[in-house]
């Protein structure tokens, strides 16, 4: 069958299976080159392989949860939506999440996903107590920080490529209410939005949203949005009596591809602008549900539909602290200058992280979405260039079209990763498309 990442690019004719069952599962990766796939909201190749692509949605069962300690153990086929959906209503929440909850557990942990409070919190890995993963010959090992730590250590962030994750421990964050307490802070310019995360590292979460048409002293202006999981008291007093539910958001779908001249940097220039003035309307603190807050493009189904049929390319990098600054600026000068509007542009603050393989580093991590197009695949290795100078490197997860070289010179831990893997008999079996472009 065809498969292809959220971001529609590439589109590849894959052999699929669904096992049901481990001994399922041993047979299938018998044959070989396997990688497993979860809900298919990796955007480009990292979760298909041509040969053997494993759809591990039928292992989505929840095991236990603790409801004293928060910590679920769980099928790595279950969706972070069905872990806030079981989980909330009893005071638990996710300790960490990306902008998306239409993801799987076992996505979470091989891409080591990171969210808005990476500078606090760190990425996923600080809530796995342990993983339970099958190896080449159908073995299931029990890997943590304790157990086969190695092991543990290159799964988080692998990308799948060290096994089919099966099973595994999460620890989840309590709180008081489903609303979260958000101040809108409008940044005039790049380094007053720098200057906003500095002056907010306190704070649990802070995202900011960027307009990459904005030139000259407007350049980089920004909403940055900072959030703290609102206590019982805070909420608005007509839900105080349930503050953990929160009404369910109207969900919309995208009913078609638009036409490919729908989206261009006249009517991205103008979206941007019309956002930037509507979130300056809504400066100060207010009270939001929580799906709105963290997972606003949830609500609209198969948004990826906006970029029409070609699909879209996906950018992201982090730049290390030190380098912050100027990396972005030249980042976003190169935008603007290419006349190739991003329409999606989010800029993080990470904290500290060490880990073999994982894509975070202490700094800044701009993400954007680009039309595919071929001024577009023109900008890219332009904004690769600038990443590379600036000791930055890429997130997997994200990418479509990277080449081999640019990784090796961004990220000198890939070596190491594709020289265990090698070494330990991982290679032949579990492989994707994108680890075989980029000789992981």
């Amino acid at each position: 069958m065809k498969l292809t990442g959220w971001g529609n690019v590439p589109v590849l004719d894959c052999n699929v299976s669904a096992p049901r069952s481990e001994a399922e599962l041993k047979a299938v990766i018998a044959r070989g080159h396997a990688i497993a796939r979860g809900n298919g909201r990796s955007y480009g190749d990292s979760a298909a392989s041509r040969s053997n692509t494993i759809d591990m949605r039928n292992f989505d069962r929840m095991i236990s949860f603790d409801e004293e300690t928060g910590v679920l153990v769980a099928e790595a086929g279950v969706l972070l939506a069905d872990v806030i959906s079981a989980c909330l209503p009893r005071g638990w929440f996710p300790l960490v999440t990306p902008g998306t909850k239409l993801i799987t557990l076992g996505g979470a942990i091989a891409a080591d996903v990171h969210g808005k409070n990476h500078h606090i919190d760190g990425s996923f890995r600080a809530c796995v107590d342990w993983i339970d993963l099958m190896g080449p010959g159908g073995e299931v090992t029990r890997c943590s920080a304790g157990e086969n730590p190695e092991l543990f250590d290159w799964t988080l962030g692998g990308m799948g490529l060290t096994g089919v994750i099966l099973r595994c421990a999460i620890r989840l964050r309590r709180v008081e209410s489903g609303w979260i307490r958000q101040q809108m802070i409008p940044a005039r310019d790049l380094d007053a939005a720098i200057e906003i995360f500095e002056d907010n590292l306190g704070a649990t979460y802070s995202v900011a949203w960027i307009d990459c048409t904005a030139t000259g002293d407007r350049l980089g202006r920004s909403l940055v949005m900072v959030g703290e999981h609102a206590r019982a008291t805070e909420v608005a007093p007509q839900h105080r009596h349930r503050p953990l539910h929160v009404p369910a958001r109207p969900r919309r779908t995208f009913p078609f591809p638009l036409p490919g001249f729908a989206l261009n940097p006249l009517t991205v220039r103008a979206f941007n602008a019309l956002y930037y003035w509507n979130g300056k309307r809504q400066t100060g603190i207010s009270t939001v549900d929580w799906d709105s807050y963290f997972y606003p493009l949830d609500s609209i189904a198969k948004w990826n539909r906006l970029y029409g049929r070609r699909g879209f390319l996906q950018f992201q990098c982090v730049l290390p602290l030190e380098r912050g600054a100027p990396g972005l600026h030249a980042l976003m000068e190169a935008i603007a200058g290419s006349g190739q509007a991003s329409f999606l542009s989010v800029l993080k603050r990470f904290g500290p992280q060490d880990s073999p393989i994982s894509f975070p580093m202490e700094g800044y991590t701009l993400a954007l979405d680009f039309p595919n197009t071929r001024k577009t695949r023109d900008l890219m290795p332009r904004l690769d260039a600038i990443t590379l100078a600036h000791g930055g490197r890429f997130y997997l997860a994200k990418d479509a079209r990277m080449p081999a070289p640019t990784l090796a010179r961004a990220d000198p831990r890939a070596a190491a990763f594709a020289a265990w893997r090698r070494e330990s008999g991982l290679a032949p079996a579990f492989s994707s498309s994108q680890s075989e472009r980029l000789k992981l």
